[in-house]
């Protein structure tokens, strides 16, 4: 008789591979907590590196499946351009890209935060309206001050990263648990 997992058959989690996840994070929150300037412009000319690498490999693609080309074609020379302003402006992108972050986040907060209440308006609870209105505050401020908050996001990031990195290494010892044969 075989045990029973909650992983359907072939979709088996390797409990190393979610530890690796957990580590990686914890380093690099605790990078952003401890020099936070030097790790954002490193994590934001590897996002240029990468959307450079990203939008070749997008124009690439229109020639080998033609498929949805006039998107390919786009997000190709997007990822092209924008990858080599980071790469060509460090300093220039290092203030850019986390205050273009926060306005997009604040903006966000402000449509999550109105289909909150919308919700709470319709009978989702008070809940839902507490937390539309908190996320509609913050979005706000966030707008208010884009460059304060862009140059507090590395703290931010840095945080949560490190907590979701101890959240991980406890996940992966609890699958590494669940797929040792028991007795």
């Amino acid at each position: 008789m075989t045990a029973m997992t909650s992983q359907p058959v072939g979709r088996q989690t390797h409990w190393w591979l979610t530890l690796i996840n957990g580590i990686s994070l914890i380093i690099l929150g605790i990078l952003l907590l401890m020099n936070p300037v030097g790790s954002t412009f490193f994590l934001v000319q590897f996002l240029g590196i990468y959307w450079l690498v990203s939008g070749l490999f997008s124009l690439v693609g229109i020639f080998v499946n033609p498929h949805l080309w006039g998107w390919k074609l786009f997000s190709g020379i997007l990822g092209v351009i924008a990858g080599v302003m980071i790469l060509q402006h460090p300093i220039w992108a290092g203030v850019l890209v986390p205050t273009t972050l926060v306005i997009v986040l604040a903006i966000q907060g402000i449509i999550v935060g109105i289909v909150g209440l919308i919700l709470a308006f319709q009978g989702a609870g008070l809940g839902s309206g507490i937390l539309g209105a908190v996320s509609i505050i913050f979005g706000v401020i966030l707008l208010g001050q884009p460059l304060l908050a862009a140059l507090a996001l590395p703290m931010v990031l840095g945080s949560f990263a490190v907590v979701g990195g101890v959240v991980t290494l406890v996940h992966s010892f609890r699958i590494r648990g669940s797929q040792q044969p028991g007795p």
